[in-house]
């Protein structure tokens, strides 16, 4: 069950982003600042943990789970720091996904010849 409820929240995610792309001139660059802003916020209002509680990786892995993760590190860092977690905390909570996602792009890059657009 776990899987449909993932599928079905991060579906959903997926499904607005369609949506933004098809109805509006908005460019895929803002929707996607949008998205970790939207999720930045509903963090900020702790309106997004009980959805990642309840989707897990359906909320956790799209960029709102980004913004969301940004943004609590950002809390705690603050709690911890005072005002130098502002600048701290959010990199450090999302430092390992940053750290992979920099290594896989990497590592295709050295794999794979790209090819000029003609």
């Amino acid at each position: 069950m776990d899987y449909v409820k993932a599928f079905i929240v991060g579906g959903i995610i997926c499904m607005i982003g369609q949506i933004l792309i098809d109805k509006t001139k908005l460019t895929p660059a803002r929707i996607l600042v949008t998205f970790v802003c939207v999720g930045a916020f509903m963090e900020l209002f702790n309106l997004y943990k009980p959805i990642v509680e309840f989707a897990g990786a359906g909320a956790s892995v799209p960029l709102t789970g980004f913004g969301s993760v940004l943004t609590d590190g950002v809390k705690k860092a603050v709690d911890e720091k005072g005002l130098l977690g502002i600048l701290t905390g959010g990199l450090t909570a999302s430092a390992a996904g940053i750290d992979t996602a920099l290594l896989f792009g990497f590592l295709v890059s050295v794999i794979f010849k790209s090819k000029p657009k003609k």
